[in-house]
């Protein structure tokens, strides 16, 4: 199974920065890349970033998906209307999105459904806080969170990505070590497992301040399948290198 590394944007760019950014990648990429390389976009930018990777292994990937098909839903992005733009990939349930905007864990497992139903794979995000794991409670958090998108999912789990995110190592420089991020995926690996006995086809993910120093270290460990890049996927050079150490 090859190593994806999706970058996440998060609310950052421009069109002109978009623009020096994607040719800079797909450049980079030429030839063959060894892993799966997403970038996860703002809404806005999709058209802008479908065209600029047109032709090269570069996918695409959303922030966020609406748990509804369509109607009155003001402001809301629906599966469908990503798939129209090529999307490959969304991420649901990113630790920002659960912070700020409250959502809980049954709204993230509708809205991987509604990835999965419009044949979007959706990057499922768990993870816990500083005080969560300070408390002992980080297998009891993750589990929670991925169990409910098994309950909703379960015919099709093994079509999700999960990536673990430790809350407390988002933007904050801190990252867990190789060994602490290998046991929390040992443990999603093994809920999986259970799930749906085909864990070893699902990819998951480390999401906490992986950058070009430390990737190499934590995509050499067994359970770890490859990255959901924050900060560094807005830098070409780094991200690059990030990708060459998933090869």
């Amino acid at each position: 199974m090859k190593k994806l590394i999706a970058g996440n944007w998060k609310m950052n760019g421009s069109l002109a920065a978009n623009d020096a950014l994607v040719r800079a990648l797909v450049k980079g990429m030429e030839g063959d890349a060894g892993c799966s390389v997403a970038v996860c976009v703002p809404a806005p930018y999709l058209a802008q970033v479908q065209m600029l990777r047109a032709g090269s292994a570069l996918e695409l990937g959303a922030q966020d998906v609406s748990q509804h098909s369509e109607g009155a839903y003001t402001g809301e992005v629906s599966a469908a209307m990503l798939k129209e733009f090529g999307v490959r990939y969304t991420i649901v349930g990113h630790s920002e999105r659960r912070q700020y905007h409250c959502e809980t864990d049954a709204l993230v497992a509708e809205k991987a459904r509604a990835a999965l139903a419009a044949g979007i794979t959706p990057i499922v995000c768990v993870g816990e806080t500083l005080a969560e794991r300070e408390a002992g409670r980080t297998e009891e958090i993750v589990k929670r969170q991925l169990a409910a998108v098994i309950h909703a999912n379960g015919h099709c789990i093994s079509e999700i990505i999960v990536a673990y995110e430790p809350v407390w190592a988002i933007g904050t420089g801190k990252t867990a070590t190789p060994g602490e991020a290998q046991q929390v995926h040992a443990v999603l690996r093994a809920q999986l497992k259970a799930a749906t006995g085909h864990a070893d086809r699902v990819h998951i993910l480390y999401g906490g301040s992986m950058n070009a120093a430390n990737a190499a270290s934590l995509l050499a460990q067994p359970d770890i399948d490859g990255g959901l890049v924050g900060g560094a996927s807005l830098k070409a050079a780094d991200f690059l290198q990030i990708v060459r150490a998933a090869r």
